[in-house]
């Protein structure tokens, strides 16, 4: 499973010109399932996002996390984080998750998240959606569970 998590100060989707999810300070997180993916994964990677200590505390620029600052998160499914642009021009997806259980995962991660913060947001899986949002620093963080189970050298 892979994130891009970027800290914002206000996010929103919109899909055929309707505004479908919305968030203020907190996180747009774009997700993607890999075809090997698993609840494991979606606990892996919530605790870690949920976790990061990426927002200024007062002392330190990046002391607090979603939590300490009450922040509120905006989840959009985005198969194409597993692009695989090694050959030719075209990206290959051959290694995102097939749709029903991406989908499946993508929901089970929102509901995860709506375990631990009070407002999480989201776009529509499978749609064709517009993200606007003002990232904060900008401070953009790319997170993989394959790499978060490796032990740090």
């Amino acid at each position: 499973m892979r994130a891009v998590v970027q800290r914002v100060t206000s996010a929103s989707v919109t899909i055929d010109g309707k505004t479908v999810g919305s968030c203020g300070c907190g996180y747009v997180i774009l997700l993607g399932v890999g075809a090997d993916d698993t609840e494991s994964d979606v606990e892996r990677l919530w605790s870690k996002i949920f976790k990061l200590r990426i927002f200024p505390d007062g002392e330190k620029a990046t002391g607090a996390s979603l939590a300490d600052v009450g922040g509120e998160v905006l989840v959009i499914s985005q198969f194409t984080l597993y692009a695989d642009c090694r050959k030719g021009n075209r990206p290959s997806f051959t290694n995102a998750g097939a749709p029903d259980e991406s989908k499946r995962l993508y929901e089970a991660f929102i509901a995860r998240a709506k375990q631990d913060v009070t407002h999480v947001a989201c776009g529509e899986f499978g749609a064709y959606m517009q993200v606007e949002l003002t990232n904060d620093g900008p401070f953009t963080i790319c997170l993989d569970t394959a790499e978060l189970t490796r032990p740090r050298s």
